[in-house]
């Protein structure tokens, strides 16, 4: 067997396109992947996340969505990480398993947010069932608060963690916490898990604590730059990775003063890339006009230090 590839990097929460009655577009897919490769040098995914409205979406969906991005990446794309979180056990069970048929490089699982875990032992004893669907697939928790309300720290869930689900790989870290996620690293002596790090303003402050590498919208359009920002921090030219992270800020900066998020961010990616990804799913509403004249301006006007 072909030893695992670390994941590492940038990884793209992939956007769900939608025709304009809000079916999904599947044949979108297949651009999608080469525009990412080739244009945003991104070969990770991330499917069905918050970005790609997973929550919004039918089971059913969501197995048309991984099977396509899983035979449109073959070949092609480093990682196709699956989220297979739902507000249910057995759904998210059915996902997992499906997940593990179609060969999906990872899966990862929210943790419910209407009935809530309070407690390490009750979010740990639901993450192990679902993981047991999937015993040959690495094992991702998805941990972001300010949208699940669920706070248990995750330096707290990595005790143990690894006799109890035995495929546990790493965390996708959606939490502004740095302290959290330093004492995560911290405790990852062997390397074993990898830490994903999830705010896409705050990345250069994550990869200083450590994290291997970043899921996000904005690799999606910024890939290409974001990429430059970690081979800056790397040489190490901290200046130059400051001024990626600052300018990335800047743009994210004043898009959210307009109102910012899945929808519009469908609405940036179309105009970036060319790639109808169509409207959100109601209660969600389409972007406005005015927003992509002032998004695609503003973007258009940032001058990044590669010249671009």
């Amino acid at each position: 067997m072909t030893p695992r590839k670390k994941l590492e990097g940038l990884v793209a929460a992939t956007i769900t396109p939608m025709t304009p009655d809000g079916q999904i577009n599947l044949p979108v897919v297949h651009q999608y992947v080469d525009y990412l490769v080739n244009e945003q040098n991104v070969k990770n995914v991330f499917v069905n996340g918050t970005t790609g409205e997973g929550l919004s979406l039918s089971i059913q969906e969501r197995k048309q969505l991984a099977e396509e991005w899983m035979c449109q990446g073959k070949d092609k794309l480093d990682h196709v990480i699956i989220h297979v979180g739902a507000l249910n056990l057995p759904e998210c069970q059915e996902l997992a398993r499906h997940a593990a048929a179609i060969g999906a490089g990872g899966i990862a699982v929210i943790a419910p947010f209407f009935f809530k875990p309070i407690s390490k032992d009750e979010l740990v004893a639901f993450l192990q069932k679902v993981a047991s669907e999937a015993p040959e697939v690495p094992f991702y928790y998805y941990h972001i608060p300010p949208l699940t309300g669920v706070k248990i720290r995750v330096e707290e869930l990595l005790d143990g963690i690894k006799a109890q689900i035995p495929t546990f790989q790493g965390v996708k870290f959606s939490d502004t916490d740095l302290l959290d996620l330093a004492q995560c690293i911290n405790k990852n002596e062997t390397g074993e898990f990898e830490f994903l790090y999830g705010v896409d303003e705050q990345l250069l402050g994550a990869l200083a604590v450590g994290a291997n590498g970043a899921v996000g919208s904005t690799y999606n359009y910024l890939g290409r730059q974001t990429n430059l920002m970690l081979q800056a921090f790397a040489k190490p030219d901290l200046a130059l990775a400051q001024k990626y992270q600052f300018l990335t800020g800047e743009f994210l900066n004043f898009v959210n003063k307009l109102g910012f998020g899945v929808a519009q961010t469908k609405a940036v990616m179309s105009f970036v890339s060319g790639i109808p990804m169509g409207p959100p799913r109601l209660p969600l509403v389409d972007a406005s006009s005015e927003f992509i004249v002032k998004a695609k301006a503003k973007l258009d006007s940032i001058v990044w230090p590669d010249g671009d």
